[in-house]
């Protein structure tokens, strides 16, 4: 036969998700796999929490395709980076794709962890993260979500701008966000999403 067969592995797309505890990473990473498995993929999810109630340090590996192993996204090997913290950024840029993209929040928040270790904050991490990888979007999410009338659904904003970089229609976030969030705030959450995807669309 000519020509080379696919692999399944060359139809997996890998997001990694890092922030804060209580800044929404484990609900953007639940609508991102809702989403995705709505679009007829295979999905693995991994978290870590990280004394997420606490402000910890709290990450989730989203892989999907047409079928996929293992839930971890191997270092290097990250289609997209989704940081919900600037200096997430640049802790976890190291697991993006040299091709990959970079999405970072305009939003600085210490972990308590980091107290503890002696942890030194970088001076910009932003500026860091942009000398060292060609393909980086930062998102003012908390602005936005201020402006649309509610901050804590900046996690919509920054999931808005992820869904940008993936084949996943606009009906399926729809819907996932629709199945996920209280009812009372579906509007709310729903502007704040595309007001985010209006970024990378």
């Amino acid at each position: 036969m000519e020509g080379r067969a696919l692999t399944m592995q060359e139809h997996i797309t890998n997001i990694l998700i890092a922030g804060v505890g209580g800044q929404g990473v484990l609900l953007a990473s639940e609508l991102l796999s809702d989403a995705a498995f709505l679009s007829g993929s295979d999905v693995k999810k991994s978290e870590v929490h990280g004394m997420a109630q606490r402000g910890g340090v709290v990450t989730s590996h989203v892989r999907f395709g047409i079928r996929v192993y293992s839930p971890l996204i191997p270092s290097g090997q990250a289609d997209v980076l989704l940081a919900f913290e600037e200096a997430e950024a640049k802790r976890w840029m190291y697991f993006v794709k040299t091709e990959g993209r970079i999405v970072i929040n305009q939003k600085r928040l210490k972990p308590p962890v980091a107290f503890l270790k002696g942890f030194e904050y970088p001076a910009d991490p932003v500026k860091d993260v942009k000398e060292n990888h060609g393909h980086v979007l930062v998102v003012p999410a908390t602005e936005i979500a201020t402006t649309l009338g509610n901050p804590r659904t900046a996690n919509m904003v920054l999931l808005g701008a992820l869904s940008g970089y993936l084949e996943i229609t606009d009906s399926l976030w729809e819907n996932a966000i629709r199945n996920r969030v209280p009812a009372e705030t579906v509007p709310v959450n729903l502007d704040a999403f595309h007001e985010g995807r209006k970024l990378t669309s």
